[in-house]
C-alpha cells in the first residue's frame, strides 16, 4: 500500500519551503532517512512517486522543496532558480542541508541519512556529497555531473552512485570523463553505472515520446537503476552502522 505523504514546512534562512514526508504508517521502529531531491520542474508528481517508492522499502523519505513558493509551474522562475543554484554550489548545499536538517528532526529517523536526486536533484545530491556532508550515500539518477566546485581530495565522506543514460545528450561523454577523473582525484568511494540506449530523464514514466529532445522514459533503465540504488544504499547504511 502506498504511504501517505504529509506536508512538512521548514526554512532555509528567510526562504519558506514545504516538502512532503513519507513513511510507512505501520512502521514503529526508527530507521534511515532519505532526502529525495526533485528535478528541474520542482516538487512534482514524479518526485512524489519516487519518494513513495523509497518509503515502500521502509525508509523515512522527505521529498524536499529546493525552490520555495511561487516557482514550480512558472518556467521563467524555474530556469532562474535552477541557474542560480547551479552556479552557486554553496547556496545549493545550504538549500539541500535545510531539507536534511528537517529530515533529521523527524523522531522516527535513526541518525543515518542519504540523498537521492533526479536530474537537477542528482546534481544537488552530488554537490552535497562534494561539500563533505556526513551522509551515508548520495545517489544521482540521470543528473548533471559537472560542477564549478570540484571535490577536493579526501573531503567526500558519502559513498557516491551515479546512474547515467549512455545516450543522454544533456550529459555528454566529456562530462562523464571529467566526473570520473574528479572522483578519482578526490579519492572518493564512488560508482558510475551507465545504461545503454537510455536518454535523459529515463525514470519519468509519463514523459510523452518526442515532447522534449533527448528525454525519454526507459523501463529497463528505470527498473535497473532503482534496484542498483536500493542495494547501494542498503550497503551504505549498514556500513555506517558498523
Amino acid at each position: 500500500m502506498p504511504s501517505i505523504g504529509h506536508p512538512l514546512a521548514y526554512h532555509d534562512a528567510g526562504t519558506p519551503l514545504t516538502g512532503v514526508l513519507y513513511r510507512g504508517e505501520a512502521e514503529q521502529q526508527t530507521r534511515p532517512g532519505i532526502l529525495l531531491i526533485h528535478g528541474g520542474a520542482g516538487l512534482d508528481d514524479h518526485a512524489r512517486d519516487q519518494a513513495q517508492r523509497w518509503a515502500a522499502l521502509g525508509y523515512v523519505v522527505l521529498a524536499c522543496d529546493m525552490y520555495g513558493d511561487g516557482v514550480a509551474g512558472d518556467r521563467q522562475r524555474i530556469m532562474s532558480c535552477v541557474t542560480a543554484l547551479r552556479d552557486d554550489p554553496a547556496t545549493l548545499v545550504t538549500r539541500a542541508r535545510a531539507g536534511l536538517d528537517a529530515l533529521r528532526d523527524c523522531p522516527d529517523t535513526d541518525g543515518r541519512f542519504a540523498a537521492v536526486g533526479f536530474c537537477f536533484g542528482g546534481m544537488a545530491a552530488l554537490t552535497l556529497a562534494r561539500s563533505g556532508e556526513g551522509i551515508a550515500g548520495a545517489v544521482s539518477i540521470h543528473g548533471s555531473l559537472t560542477t564549478p566546485a570540484p571535490a577536493q581530495p579526501h573531503t567526500v565522506r558519502a559513498k557516491i552512485l551515479a546512474c547515467h543514460g549512455a545516450s543522454d545528450p544533456h550529459v555528454p561523454p566529456a562530462d562523464v570523463t571529467a566526473f570520473t577523473q574528479e572522483m578519482e582525484d578526490a579519492r572518493a568511494d564512488w560508482q558510475l553505472i551507465m545504461y545503454g540506449g537510455a536518454l535523459h530523464g529515463f525514470t519519468h514514466r509519463h514523459t510523452q515520446p518526442g515532447a522534449t529532445p533527448g528525454v525519454a522514459y526507459d523501463e529497463r533503465a528505470d527498473r535497473r537503476s532503482f534496484a542498483t540504488a536500493s542495494q547501494f544504499l542498503a550497503e551504505a547504511f549498514t556500513e555506517q552502522t558498523a
